[in-house]
């Protein structure tokens, strides 16, 4: 009789056995899906950030304002893919002439990092918010976006 007792007591327990599993593998599996979305949109925020530095800076008419567009554009391509208020770096170097970008033949690249933030991970775990460093570079041509003067003969 007691073994028809003990049947009876645990009828039903696998179905909540199964629940706790399932949700103890299931959140988890969310978090890295998720913050492999957040890494991946800012792998292409910063890709395309980079690639819009480098038309930037090439197309302005000297290296000052080269600067202030190339950043203007990393910060607009950064917005557009969630990363609003996030900080970045923006590094331009050129070759043959260092001094001058415009002139010439020269070679223009352009290095843009910043940082993702994990999603819904507890500052109490390590202080600081984790993030993961991205960075992406692109080289440009100096030739390739300059304007041609129509009224020239």
């Amino acid at each position: 009789m007691t073994a028809m007792r003990r049947r009876r007591d645990e009828r039903g327990s696998a179905l909540v056995e199964l629940t706790w599993l399932g949700l103890l593998l299931l959140v988890p599996m969310l978090w890295i899906l998720v913050s492999v979305f957040e890494v991946q949109q800012g792998a292409l925020g910063v890709s395309s950030a980079a690639r819009s530095a480098g038309r930037a800076y090439a197309l302005a008419p000297n290296d000052a304002v080269g600067r202030a567009r190339a950043e203007a554009a990393v910060r607009l391509a950064l917005d557009d893919q969630g990363l609003e208020g996030e900080p970045f770096t923006v590094q331009v170097s050129c070759e043959p002439y260092p001094a001058d970008c415009h002139s010439g033949t020269s070679v223009i690249t352009v290095r843009v990092a910043t940082q993702v933030q994990i999603p819904m991970l507890p500052e109490a775990l390590g202080g600081d918010a984790p993030a993961f460093a991205l960075d992406a570079t692109h080289t440009v041509p100096i030739g390739q976006y300059q304007e041609v003067d129509r009224a020239a003969p």
